[in-house]
């Protein structure tokens, strides 16, 4: 079965067995995973994640997957990367497709071109499971989108507002529901927000971006990345936006060292390829081997899982990425 974003969000209560998400949009991958996230723990299931780096990552997914667990009777298991798994992972994928039990697997991808579904691994979950495309085809569904992001936040905009902030933004769907999370700290719900007042509001978060600091702490540039990152603590960004922007670089890294020279199959474009180029080359396998910790650490800070502080290990993430390491995580 195919479904298209909002079809997705609609079966989150039925969600079962292997759902398939890919695309190009982070702000409905990351919606879709908050929604199922929230629904598992309304149900009492357990959760794991696990990052594919490597095709041998697969096992642990499985490993997981066919194993009791201790703390519930179902198990929801996120795999996020850019490695299908191999004939014998295929094999172990077809065979859970076809016996889930109680289980289910959510496998995240970027966006899957049309030589990648003709592959088997896409086939088979096409065929049994559920794929979940997270693109928009045109204007009018990245406008109704950002609509309900509004209507979540309580924004109003005027015609000639939303115009703006499409262009703005060029057609960006996550700075566009940044810059609505924004304009619900400066404005009161029942204040439509006109066209002056958007104009007002993108000049004050301009400065900086989230992604500004992602490009800094690639380049290696630590000072102006530490810089960027005070700046966007000090003016409210998300924490999960600056830590989406940071990891995204990161794993597409630790990918690149698995599976070097493949920039365009990652969807690097090139006149960024030499930055990738270095950054691989001051940063060891050792120290790549340490970052999925170090990322599922501030995660889970975030998220208000642990009790250690975000912005800190915001900061220890963004000098890891400029390849000047505050401290060596034990790898186990």
């Amino acid at each position: 079965m195919r479904l298209d974003y909002r079809g997705a969000m609609g079966r989150i209560a039925k969600a079962d067995g292997v759902w398939l998400l890919h695309g190009n949009e982070p702000l409905l991958e990351q919606n879709l995973l908050s929604a199922l996230r929230d629904y598992w723990q309304s149900q009492q299931v357990e959760r794991q994640r696990f990052e594919i780096n490597t095709v041998n990552d697969w096992r642990d997914v499985f490993n997981s997957l066919n194993s009791l667990s201790l703390f519930s009777e179902k198990l929801a298991v996120e795999a996020h990367g850019n490695i299908k798994p191999d004939a014998a992972g295929l094999t172990q994928l077809q065979q859970f497709i076809q016996s889930p039990a109680d289980n289910m697997l959510v496998i995240v991808m970027p966006r899957l071109d049309q030589a990648a579904q003709k592959t088997k691994f896409y086939q088979s979950i096409d065929a049994n499971s559920v794929v979940v495309q997270l693109s928009l085809q045109n204007m009018q569904e990245r406008l109704a989108i950002l609509q309900d992001e509004a209507q979540k936040l309580g924004v109003q905009l005027a015609r000639n507002a939303w115009d703006l902030l499409l262009t703005q933004t060029e057609n960006n769907l996550f700075a566009a529901q940044q810059s609505l999370l924004r304009l619900s700290d400066l404005y009161q719900p029942e204040h439509l927000i006109s066209l002056e007042d958007l104009q007002a509001g993108l000049t004050e978060q301009s400065r900086f971006s989230s992604f500004d600091l992602a490009d800094a702490a690639l380049q290696g540039n630590a000072l102006q990345a530490v810089k960027i990152l005070g700046f966007l603590l000090e003016s409210g960004e998300a924490d999960s936006l600056i830590l989406w922007a940071l990891s995204r670089e990161m794993r597409l890294l630790m990918q690149l060292f698995e599976q070097p020279g493949q920039y365009q199959k990652l969807g690097i474009w090139q006149n960024k390829t030499r930055y990738y180029q270095q950054a691989l080359k001051r940063t060891s396998g050792k120290q790549l081997m340490q970052w999925p910790v170090l990322l599922q650490r501030t995660d889970a800070a975030i998220k208000g899982l642990s009790e250690e502080n975000s912005k800190d290990l915001l900061l220890q993430v963004t000098m890891a990425l400029s390849g000047k390491p505050l401290f060596s995580q034990t790898v186990k």
